[in-house]
């Protein structure tokens, strides 16, 4: 499948539904060889049989990244098996909003888990091989683009916690950018309001028909919007590095 990242490797985590599904899809017909990485494997089995009968590449990567060995191994599995690695989509992520005064410990330190930790442990095992991508690849860059929030710019009441993740996930995303910009690595993040995707189901009950109550009638955004921001900034000219987007629903205030 020809496209902008032919001959390359790209890595998304929690590509078994939602955004991350939509991102692996989108960077396949842009020609890159795919490693889909979750804890389902079923599921990331069905993303991978539709990226082949699509014409593209497409790698089952099954582990949970909040072990630092088992997100340690995926990545090098995948630059065992693909070859290389140009391109991390680091995806995977949970929310959970609610008073701090009653939210559940166990929710907080989920989040912490996957949305800051998770995310660091694939970051730490990649950047070696963005690192040499940027050197050998025939496009001469390569990218690391962190999905956060809208709850990584503004804070809300009920989502302390949630902030204090996506939060960090900008923070560290343009650190980050700054130390390896002169080396080709590209470091971006892309900021999604609110998007129709399950991440809404993992809400208790009770704040889950609170949220849904507040975002009755707005037409949400789909996964495929987000993932057509990412599919944008990774295939821009080495020249072009984009640091941030952030995509609402049109109807979205915050």
């Amino acid at each position: 499948m020809a496209g902008q990242l032919q001959d390359t490797v790209a890595l998304v985590t929690g590509a078994s539904s939602g955004i991350g599904e939509a991102t692996a899809r989108a960077l396949a017909t842009e020609g890159a060889a795919v490693a889909v990485l979750g804890r389902r494997r079923e599921r990331l089995e069905e993303v991978a049989g539709k990226i082949q009968a699509e014409g593209g590449t497409a790698f089952v990567v099954e582990a949970d990244i909040t072990d630092q060995q088992q997100a340690t191994a995926a990545v090098q599995r995948v630059v065992s098996e693909l070859g290389r690695l140009d391109t991390v989509v680091n995806n995977a992520g949970t929310m959970g909003v609610g008073q701090a005064v009653d939210s559940p410990l166990e929710e907080w330190e989920r989040m912490i888990e996957i949305n800051v930790q998770g995310l660091l442990y694939v970051t730490h095992a990649a950047l070696p091989h963005l690192l040499r991508a940027a050197e050998d690849s025939p496009r001469k860059v390569a990218d690391l683009v962190n999905i956060s929030s809208t709850a990584g710019r503004l804070a809300r009441p009920g989502t302390a916690v949630y902030n204090l993740t996506k939060f960090g996930v900008n923070g560290f995303t343009e650190a980050l950018r700054q130390e390896v910009m002169q080396k080709r690595v590209r470091v971006s993040v892309v900021e999604p309001g609110t998007v129709d995707t399950e991440l809404s189901s993992h809400l208790r009950d009770g704040v889950r028909q609170a949220i849904e109550r507040q975002i009755e009638g707005m037409e949400l955004l789909r996964p495929e919007d987000i993932a057509d921001a990412v599919s944008y900034i990774v295939t821009r000219n080495r020249r072009v590095a984009v640091n941030e987007i952030l995509v609402r629903a049109s109807e979205q205030t915050w």
